[in-house]
């Protein structure tokens, strides 16, 4: 059963609430659940804090009590995210229509997997920077494999008014961008309809891990790859490198890149960065030979420098400038994909 309990909303910014006379953090999706003001009677999702997660270690407002029983839902949309569960709602949808003319892989755009979100960031930020001729217009497909909600991500919110990110679609269980698909296949066939050249693909925030070899939410990103080889478009997969990783199935290049690469059914570009003769050989023991790779300069200071997020799980781009190479190697092999 969901841990549901009731509280009340003892401050707006941050919001935070109490239960029981303990004051606890709280997010809620303004979009789904409304407005959250001091005084509310709420029912949260208290699964995470009580688990002390670090990711995702906030109460989850399920419903506000005071004003959040009056929405009246949609008389259009009839295609339901989160469908079957209590937070189904209905959306409207970007996919291509069936009788549109258009062929498989007509107007593909390159594919850029990432298999967290920490990569989001790098990865735009150094193909608005590699681009030969006018800033490419990347949009961000956010799939599954970690937070759902298109709404919890700061840095999308931020990327979006810099810029940098030309779109926003939440593709299959995700929900809440400023586009919504179906079907990650559905989302990438769109892209070129919404103006797009490029695309940056993966899950939201708070991704899921298990410690196994295939239980875990970077596997998104074999899913982003073969749906962007099935439409024909140049796939790149940007590698999870680090080099400070107290976890070392993480170190050089992660377990969740190596079995993305194991499992593949033909072969991407893996843009690394220069110098990183180590981690190609690792590559192609992977793979034999079926992948493509590259060596792409990466400008840390610059990114460094630039504003965007620069740590990761507490780890700043200082203490491990190998997690955020990869990202960026990768935002330059998808900006020399893009035409000019």
């Amino acid at each position: 059963m969901l841990k549901l309990r009731r509280a009340v909303v003892v401050s707006a910014v941050p919001l935070e609430t109490e239960i029981d006379g303990e004051r606890r953090r709280a997010w809620a999706d303004e979009a789904m659940v409304g407005v959250c003001e001091v005084g509310d009677d709420v029912v949260v999702n208290v699964e995470a804090l009580d688990l002390g997660l670090g990711s995702g270690g906030f109460d989850i407002v399920h419903v506000n009590l005071t004003r959040g029983l009056e929405a009246t839902g949609s008389d259009e949309e009839h295609v339901m995210k989160l469908n079957y569960s209590s937070l189904q709602h209905p959306v409207g949808t970007i996919e291509r229509p069936v009788d549109d003319g258009t062929g498989i892989g007509a107007a593909a755009v390159p594919v850029l997997a990432i298999g967290l979100h920490g990569h989001l960031a790098p990865a735009v930020w150094a193909a608005a920077n590699s681009a030969s001729g006018s800033e490419p217009r990347i949009g961000y497909i956010q799939t599954g494999g970690g937070a759902l909600p298109g709404g919890l991500s700061n840095d999308v919110a931020n990327l979006l008014k810099s810029g940098l990110l030309a779109g926003h679609v939440t593709a299959g269980p995700a929900y809440g961008g400023q586009g919504e698909a179906i079907s990650l296949v559905g989302a990438i066939d769109a892209a070129a309809s919404l103006g797009w050249s490029g695309v940056i693909c993966g899950p939201g925030p708070g991704i899921l891990g298990s410690a196994t070899v295939f239980g875990h939410g970077g596997m998104v990103a074999l899913d982003v790859a073969h749906a962007g080889l099935s439409l024909k478009a140049p796939v790149v997969l940007s590698p999870r490198l680090s080099g400070s990783d107290p976890r070392g199935r993480h170190r050089g290049l992660s377990h969740h890149s190596q079995s993305v690469l194991r499992l593949l059914l033909s072969g991407v570009d893996v843009p690394l960065p220069e110098g990183r003769d180590d981690i190609a050989e690792v590559v192609e023991g992977i793979a034999g030979g079926r992948h493509h790779v590259t060596f792409e300069p990466v400008d840390l200071d610059g990114y460094g420098s630039s504003g965007l997020p620069r740590r990761t799980m507490g780890r700043d781009l200082e203490e491990d400038p190998e997690f955020f190479s990869g990202p960026l190697a990768a935002g330059a092999r998808l900006a020399a994909l893009i035409p000019g």
